[in-house]
């Protein structure tokens, strides 16, 4: 079977087209060593199914990042039969670049213009021919959004792949040529593959062939001792770039026409008049709160629209609320209409909690395989996986926004707000990553240059929930203590909240910092357009994919561990399943767990009193007899934060069991926010920091978790008692906050100035 690689730069519409050509063969893992995704697929239109190998997105083949070195590697190690270079049409000169660095391997190369198209649409116009003959490999011009020319594309490749070719550049300087040559003689001689390429990335110092090849820089640095640039001095690496510019913007650019004023269709893009707004200097934030408001409302609110609130919409019809609320009929009205997360949501726990009851009237009653099968594991999973109607829904929306071009726009956003304080757009681009999973996103810290920066920005990672929290936000926002305060604006401040904090809590890391050091930030904006469907189901699929695995692996052994724990204990002195038949208060024989002398029990009584601090009074999380089951649930998700609602299910601790407080009910989502994340984000985490900074990122995560759960308790404790209380210490919290941001800032400004 032969390989394709597809290279290109990001942005340019690599994955929609790979998406395209391998449509459900597709799959994700990683690359061995690093996090950084490795998507394969196959296509299956030719004579012969081709495999299909998505490269990470690059600007070039220098080793500056992990993608970077891992698509270089791929391309010379492993030799494809032909590599496919999408080329974004519509910026031609920068994306060419990297198709000059490709041209110089010896492999079958073929050049797809993506976004034909939106070229054509524009009214410009590109000498495909030409570029063709220039280049001296096929050039197709294609819209893998569209899915124009796909094949055609595919069948250039093949035949491509059936030919030998031999690496050329387009470095024109003699001098420069002269050195190259020579060391690719050297090289041909001791019969390193790929001479050319390498040759040229000697003669710029490149890090990995000074690596690999230090017997040959000796002779680079002769020819440098007699070389003197007027613009670049020494500096082999800029001077070969300006070479390569400068030949494409003389011999390749010029197949690109752009109309004329009167000619052209539009002198300003749909994307850049969308820009005018979503990206406005004082509407971006604003625009940006409402957005992820609306995505919470449909996902979690009970009362969509708010018609029950504003205009008293009730419903009495039986048959109504059993259909909105999932045959939950009990007898009183139902205050509005659910959202679709929360509709769906009931259903599938209706679903799942009938297939329990029909599971467990087939199994004996008292016996402790079916207190496992019954009580154990299906609970613990259907907790779990009741909640997947809405946790698919609000990926639905993130997809949507990323693969409409707007969670880039979030990252620029940020970046203008906050650089003034001292922080960085780049740090954000991993910060938001984490709201799929923290374990890419931590790992994604490794393109951050500055060390201090990085380690800032992995402890604040836990600021920014990951879709494994959403089924503990999904259950408190349906508890009782919302029903005064909707949840989807419960939700809504958990996520949004999450980010202030992480710009709070950076805040004050550079006030206690002498290091006034921010990161440049560049980043290129795709053009908005209508998210392809293709793209968006394969997301989702991944995400449901990975929710069922651990569903089926981690959650469920979990599940097993506690329900032994809390099944099994002492009584009466003697240990054993607690699991005994008593009357009720009607006189039927019914059987009842013991759970109060489980093993478990005893574990969440001791460790109680260290979070009793968190939680004391009515309606706190640490007060009254179920406190230690709150306890054991935070702990339980070191493991994966899904089953901190699994062992709550096994636990009794429901919607309908769930006795919270506001405030009692945000320090527990807060300390379950910013706590210590699961064991593949701690694992991740070492891989990034070593030593004392690892111990103290983990320090730090139980810190902030603690101290600021402990802060949201007893504020909003204060509120509850008296609310003029509860509004001075708010705002001299908000006094502290600003001062510190003023600091901040003024310091900022003085070492921009000083530079």
């Amino acid at each position: 079977m032969k390989r394709f690689a597809l290279a290109g730069n990001p942005n340019s519409g690599k994955t929609t087209l790979f998406n395209s050509l391998t449509g459900a063969t597709a799959h994700v893992g990683n690359w061995p060593g690093v996090t950084v995704d490795k998507r394969e697929g196959t296509y299956r239109k030719l004579d012969e199914p081709i495999y299909i190998v998505d490269l990470p997105g690059i600007y070039s083949l220098s080793p500056y990042t992990p993608e970077e070195v891992i698509s270089r590697n791929y391309v010379l190690d492993e030799k494809p039969d032909c590599v496919i270079n999408i080329v974004d049409a519509t910026n031609l000169e920068r994306n060419l670049y990297l198709t000059t660095q490709i041209l110089e391997i010896d492999v079958p190369v073929v050049v797809a213009l993506n976004m034909s198209d939106v070229v054509r649409k524009n009214g410009d116009k590109i000498d495909a021919k030409a570029l063709q003959e220039k280049l001296g490999v096929p050039v197709v011009e294609i819209s893998a959004l569209k899915q124009e020319n796909l094949d055609e594309l595919m069948q250039e490749a093949v035949k491509a792949s059936n030919k030998e070719r031999k690496g050329a550049t387009i470095i024109e300087d003699k001098s420069l040529l002269h050195l190259i040559s020579d060391v690719q003689i050297a090289f041909e001689l001791k019969g390193i593959e790929n001479p050319l390429f390498h040759a040229i990335k000697l003669v710029e110092m490149d890090e990995l062939e000074v690596k690999m090849h230090p017997e040959a820089v000796e002779t680079v640095n002769k020819f440098k001792a007699t070389f003197k640039n007027d613009t670049f001095g020494s500096d082999f690496e800029a001077l070969i770039a300006d070479n390569r510019y400068e030949y494409i913007a003389k011999n390749y650019a010029t197949a690109f026409e752009q109309a004329s004023g009167l000619e052209r269709k539009d002198t300003l893009t749909k994307s850049d008049k969308i820009d005018k707004v979503m990206t406005h200097r004082i509407w971006a934030l604003p625009l940006f709160v409402v957005i992820m408001f609306l995505i919470f409302h449909v996902t979690f609110s009970e009362d969509i629209l708010f018609l029950n609130r504003i205009f008293g919409l009730e419903i009495t019809h039986e048959g109504w609320i059993n259909f909105f609320t999932g045959m939950g009929y009990e007898g009183e009205p139902l205050g509005g209409i659910p959202s679709l997360g929360v509709w769906l949501q009931s259903w599938f726990g209706w679903l799942t909690g009938s297939l329990i009851d029909w599971v467990g009237s087939w199994m004996p009653a008292g016996q402790w395989y079916t207190s496992l099968v019954c009580d154990g594991i299906l609970t613990g999973l259907d907790a779990v996986l009741s909640f997947v109607p809405q946790i698919m829904i609000l990926f639905l929306f993130i997809a949507i926004l990323e693969d409409s071009g707007y969670m880039a726009r979030v990252a620029f956003i940020l970046d203008r707000a906050f650089r003034k304080f001292g922080l960085s757009g780049k740090a954000f681009i991993p910060m938001l990553t984490g709201f799929g999973c923290s374990v890419p996103a931590i790992m994604a810290t490794r393109t951050l240059e500055d060390e201090r920066e990085k380690n800032r920005t992995i402890r604040l990672m836990t600021c920014f929930s990951c879709g494994a929290k959403a089924p503990i936000w999904a259950l408190l926002a349906g508890i009782g203590a919302m029903a005064g305060f909707a949840g989807d604006i419960f939700v809504f401040t958990i996520y949004v909240g999450g980010i202030a904090c992480a710009i709070i809590f950076a805040l004050f890391m550079k006030l206690f910092s002498k290091d006034q050091y921010v990161s440049p930030f560049i980043m290129e904006l795709p053009a908005y357009h209508l998210p392809q469907p293709r793209n968006v189901g394969a997301h989702l699929w991944e995400k449901f994919k990975h929710y069922l695995i651990k569903a089926g692996t981690i959650i469920a052994a979990c599940t097993i561990v506690i329900w032994f724990l809390k099944s099994f204990g002492w009584e009466d002195g003697k240990f054993g399943l607690l699991l005994f038949e008593e009357a009720n208060a009607e006189g039927e024989m019914e059987w009842v767990l013991h759970i109060d002398g489980s093993i478990l029990a005893y574990l969440g009584k001791g460790l109680r009193y260290f979070f009793y601090p968190l939680g004391p009074l009515a309606g706190g999380w640490t007060n009254s007899t179920d406190g230690w089951k709150y306890v054991v649930s935070t702990l339980t998700g070191l493991i994966a934060k899904e089953d901190v609602v699994a062992t709550m299910a096994e636990l009794g601790l429901e919607e309908g069991t769930i006795g919270l407080s506001l405030a009692g009910a945000y320090s527990f989502a807060v300390y379950n926010l910013f706590t210590i994340p699961c064991f593949a984000a701690i694992g991740a985490t070492h891989g990034e920091q070593k030593g004392k900074e690892f111990w103290l990122t983990l320090l730090w995560w139980f810190a902030m978790s603690y101290g600021f759960a402990l802060l949201v308790y007893w504020v909003g404790a204060l509120y509850e008692v008296a609310w003029w209380g509860g509004l001075l210490v708010t705002l001299a919290l908000a006094g502290a906050v600003t001062g510190a941001g003023i600091v901040v800032s003024r310091r900022h400004k003085l070492a921009l100035a000083n530079n």
